[in-house]
């Protein structure tokens, strides 16, 4: 296969990533774990370190220059977060710790008025965030779970999906894209379709939102979580963006401070949105550092970045399948920059060992997807997966170490 022109210069941003320039044992770093967690460009650091040098006070609070800049920082990286997904106002981007509080947030505050005659759908791809919650629910009210299965491809039988939704569906949760399957799913389909039954819809937008544009309203979604740390920014720092009149309808999820308008012994009433679900003092400098990591995408171009993790990803499941005894899973027509492996009568844990004394980071284990294993009669995987950062030559080394460890373990 010919390497593919990459769309910018990746060695150029290479060097705005610090943790890239080391060596792990004594071997130059190779990092594809991105799908954990991206690694972050110096102008995020520095804006987080910057805050607490220059602007430390908290916001919405005070009206000292310091409290001032901080909360006209903090609010400017919501508008900006608002501005990426499309979500037309920052009034419906509310803070989370990341993606697992935000779909915890809608389980419980929406999840309220649950009962025992409603369902709940989700798919059996689905992150544990996004799979626990509404099985919790479901122990709180008595409602009922509904699984859509998972083709022989790794994508979702939405065949099976028409015959699950009816008039007692109230919620859709479903992923973007696979963490594990690097599927990405019909979102739209899905929502128009769970829309005709009355149901609303929850996206797990988590590994979708670094790679491709995102419209919130043109997928018409009433509901959608995502997090800061797998796109650059800092980790500890999420969101939840849900239509206005299900955040004004819905409940707070904790209570204290910011979330009031007035409190007196004989009661509490609630703040306007999006405060109403921000009770205490938030991660400031993370939202901050947020901001400046959307200023870094921006830069470069979603579309740049989603064509290059596709080149990247197509050219490792081209290596990686001229290896004997080496099985992907997944084959989605559509997919993200995720690749699932295992090396046949080899641990993953074993393997991934290995390619670790060659300096090269790999995830091994179930990648909190448990039910996707069971559907993949497996117990755990590899995942190699990239971004901007990585290059072509990274693919060879993996695929190179990869035969390797097949020599190794071959008696």
């Amino acid at each position: 296969m010919t390497t593919p022109k990459a769309p910018f210069d990746v060695q150029k941003i290479r060097k705005d990533f610090p943790v890239l320039n080391q060596t792990v044992n004594k071997q130059p770093l190779v990092y594809l774990d991105t799908t954990a967690t991206s690694q972050k460009p110096y102008s995020v650091i520095e804006s987080v370190s910057n805050y607490y040098i220059n602007d430390n006070a908290n916001v919405h609070r005070g009206i000292h220059s310091l409290a001032a800049r901080s909360t006209k920082k903090y609010e400017n990286s919501r508008q900006k977060i608002a501005d990426f997904i499309g979500a037309g106002s920052s009034r419906n981007i509310i803070f989370t710790r990341g993606t697992t509080e935000a779909i915890n947030l809608v389980a419980t505050s929406f999840g309220s008025t649950f009962t025992a005659e409603d369902e709940i759908i989700v798919s059996l791809m689905e992150h544990h965030s996004n799979f626990v919650p509404w099985q919790l629910l479901s122990e709180r009210t008595g409602c009922k779970l509904k699984f859509i299965q998972i083709t022989e491809n790794g994508e979702l039988d939405m065949n099976q999906f028409d015959l699950l939704l009816t008039e007692k569906t109230k919620l859709v949760a479903v992923v973007h894209i696979s963490n594990v399957l690097g599927t990405v799913n019909p979102i739209e389909e899905i929502v128009a379709k769970s829309h005709n039954v009355g149901a609303k819809v929850l996206i797990d937008g988590a590994q979708s939102v670094p790679h491709v544009k995102v419209d919130v309203q043109k997928i018409d979604c009433d509901f959608f979580a995502f997090s800061a740390h797998k796109m650059m920014g800092p980790t500890g720092i999420g969101a939840l963006y849900a239509k206005e009149e299900l955040l004004k309808a819905m409940p707070p999820y904790h209570g204290g401070g910011e979330m009031i308008h007035t409190v007196t012994k004989e009661g509490t009433t609630w703040a306007d949105i999006p405060y109403k679900f921000e009770a205490g003092t938030p991660n400031i400098a993370g939202v901050i550092g947020w901001g400046v990591a959307i200023d870094y995408i921006n830069q470069i171009g979603i579309d740049k970045i989603h064509d290059y993790s596709d080149m990247l990803t197509r050219y490792a499941i081209e290596k990686l399948s001229t290896i004997d005894g080496l099985t992907i899973y997944g084959n989605a027509k559509n997919r993200g920059a995720a690749v699932s492996f295992n090396l046949k009568d080899v641990h993953p844990h074993d393997v991934s060992h290995f390619l670790d004394q060659k300096g090269i980071a790999v995830r091994a284990g179930h990648h909190c997807a448990q039910p996707l294993m069971t559907e993949l009669k497996v117990d755990a995987t590899n995942r190699a997966s990239f971004y901007i950062y990585n290059t072509f030559e990274e693919v060879d080394k993996l695929v190179e170490a990869l035969k390797e460890v097949k020599a190794f373990f071959t008696f």
